[in-house]
């Protein structure tokens, strides 16, 4: 009888500690209406969604999948236009947003067809993410971006500074969207002078800025 209840207070001393971590309780995980646990809904980059989340680039390698449905499971690959194509869905546009927000779209074009849509979206491979600096600028080529992030300002610094003759109140973003070529016109003139510090004109992967 002394063997037994040694016995029982050795374990209790032991459970004690790790009891104690858990706040005294033990929450169970959460099971679906099916009696199934259901997938977990992971993206990538992390949940915390921030302005330094990685943003897609056509080229890059996804993998979509659609918890209990193998037929809409997709690995696939952001097109050159930017946008990926889904069963039921159709054409939806990837390029520059962030997996979360990808996620969010896919499974708001999927409540048609299914009842609360657990969609995961997964980043599998990336492609180098650069911009062009071209024309009045000391180094013109191409800038790989740093942490998918650069102004226009950095790009212009990292291409060796203007030449003599560049026209800094006018510099020209040339970007591809789903409307097609876009002209962006930017004043580095005005932003380097501007006294409140706002953020300058951001660059997405692709772009190609013309300093004239």
């Amino acid at each position: 009888m002394k063997t037994a209840t040694l016995t029982l207070v050795c374990s209790l001393a032991l459970v004690g500690p790790a009891f104690a971590q858990t706040g005294g309780t033990a929450n169970p995980s959460p099971i679906g209406t099916s009696g199934t646990k259901p997938a977990a809904d992971i993206t990538t980059p992390s949940p915390a969604s921030t302005a330094t989340d990685y943003r897609l680039a056509a080229g890059d390698k996804l993998r979509i999948e659609v918890y209990k449905d193998d037929k809409l499971s997709q690995s696939l690959q952001i097109r050159p236009d930017g946008k990926i194509t889904l069963p039921l869905v159709g054409d939806l546009p990837a390029a520059g947003r962030t997996s979360m927000e990808l996620r969010d779209s896919i499974s708001a074009a999927l409540k048609d067809y299914i009842t609360n849509p657990v969609v995961t979206v997964i980043v599998v491979e990336t492609t180098p993410q650069v911009v062009y600096v071209t024309g009045e600028v000391n180094k013109p080529g191409a800038l790989t971006l740093v942490n998918g992030h650069m102004s226009v300002v950095q790009a212009i610094a990292m291409a060796g500074g203007f030449t003599d003759f560049a026209k800094r109140k006018d510099v020209l973003v040339m970007r591809k969207s789903a409307k097609g070529m876009e002209t962006l016109h930017f004043n580095y003139k005005e932003a380097v002078g501007d006294e409140n510090r706002r953020e300058p004109l951001q660059l997405m992967p692709g772009d190609t800025v013309i300093v004239k």
